[in-house]
């Protein structure tokens, strides 16, 4: 990809390294999800036990029960705090080549959206873009890098530690600048279904579901996202020379790299579809090619139609 532009978008902000308080989380008053975020995202990436290796940790480093349970208070306790001022705009996106490239697709993601809201008679509030390393905390809660990247729709803000690009190709083998793009892309694209209001209308059905059918729902909202991806990607590619050849394939890999299949496989597991919350590598890869082709946010409808 050759975003070279500098066009960074709005609301991008780097916050430097985490320090400090970083397995102790307190209960969710208002504001979020708290605990129960970081604990979902963490099954999602990892299975149940990351959960257990993270609140085992919790104990040993004095998060206690009270804390795990998410009794008393509200807000985060001993929240990781970043060290340094932080950095905004141009000065958060210029750190770094890794940092310029994010920024411009979070420009690109931002000026796509934009036009596509209003050509459908609509006004597009872009979310926040937020660099961290190691820890940070948002308004869901306190989060690590290990979690990957992430959105959070109390504070409409896309988490990244930029550590994860690498990540994705050392350990997912998905090599090539598209597939980090696609990330960022895909937690864009739930950004979109928190404004147009998919999100409340999922989560309404989740309370109302069995666990599996809570899976199930969540695959479609994902599923979703990584359609809307493919969207972005198909402007982008009508808009100029900003995509290469290869960019498409590498955005394919990277999404058949993190399917729910093919990482409980290379967890050693055998994949359980009733416990799948992203969807398979054929899923993941048919989701971004199909919002490819149809280029436009209807593509993406039936993903959630009927819920």
């Amino acid at each position: 990809m050759r975003f070279d532009r500098d066009d960074f978008g709005s609301n991008v902000e780097d916050r430097g390294r985490g320090s400090g308080g970083g397995f102790s989380f307190g209960g969710g008053g208002g504001g979020g999800g708290g605990l129960g975020l970081i604990i979902s995202l963490i099954a999602n990436r990892f299975g149940i036990m990351g959960v257990i290796v993270v609140v085992v940790l919790m104990l040993v480093f004095g998060g206690g029960l009270g804390n795990i349970l998410g009794g008393g208070g509200s807000g985060v306790v001993g929240a990781p705090q970043s060290s340094g001022a932080v950095k905004t705009g141009a000065e958060a996106c210029q750190q770094s080549e890794v940092h310029r490239f994010a920024c411009n697709v979070n420009g690109s993601t931002e000026q796509v959206w934009t036009q596509l809201f209003e050509q459908a008679g609509q006004r597009y509030t872009p979310p926040g873009l937020k660099f961290f390393t190691q820890a940070t905390t948002s308004g869901c809660g306190a989060a690590q890098s290990a979690m990957g990247p992430f959105y959070c729709p109390a504070d409409q803000g896309i988490y990244i530690d930029l550590t994860f690009f690498d990540e994705l190709e050392q350990r997912f083998g998905a090599r090539g600048d598209f597939g980090g793009a696609y990330v960022i892309a895909h937690e864009a694209g739930h950004h979109i279904q928190t404004i147009t209001g998919i999100s409340n209308r999922i989560r309404a059905a989740q309370s109302r579901a069995s666990e599996a059918q809570s899976n199930a729902l969540q695959v479609r909202m994902e599923l979703q996202a990584d359609c809307l991806a493919g969207v972005w990607a198909a402007n982008v590619a009508r808009s100029g020379d900003q995509l290469d050849a290869d960019d498409m394939a590498e955005g394919l890999r990277a999404a058949e790299a993190i399917g729910d299949d093919t990482l409980q496989r290379s967890a050693g597991r055998r994949p359980v579809p009733e416990s799948f919350t992203h969807g398979t590598s054929a899923q993941r890869r048919e989701a971004l090619q199909r919002g490819f082709q149809g280029a436009t946010l209807q593509t993406c409808a039936s993903y959630t139609q009927g819920i």
